[in-house]
């Protein structure tokens, strides 16, 4: 099993909280668009916004996944 850092940690945590905000916009453009029609800029702004959210999804996902290597620099302290 690999071992994720924090950061990666938190990124998959807030990648699954972009998937369900993507998930809560479908629903509200599929309500909006039934109750004012798809013409309405509610419903534009919405669907955009599932676009959005699934898209930060991805990014964040695979930000959160992936094996990345340390790219601090190690400095040698100079010895007297």
């Amino acid at each position: 099993m690999k071992q994720r850092k924090l950061g990666q940690k938190i990124t998959f945590i807030i990648a699954i909280i972009c998937y369900i905000c993507g998930v809560g916009f479908i629903v509200a453009s599929g309500y909006y668009g039934s109750q004012i029609g798809t013409e309405s800029p509610i419903f534009a702004s919405f669907a955009a916004s599932v676009v959005f959210f699934f898209g930060a999804g991805v990014v964040l996902h695979v930000m959160g996944s992936i094996d990345m290597p340390d790219l601090r620099v190690n400095r040698v302290k100079p010895t007297d």
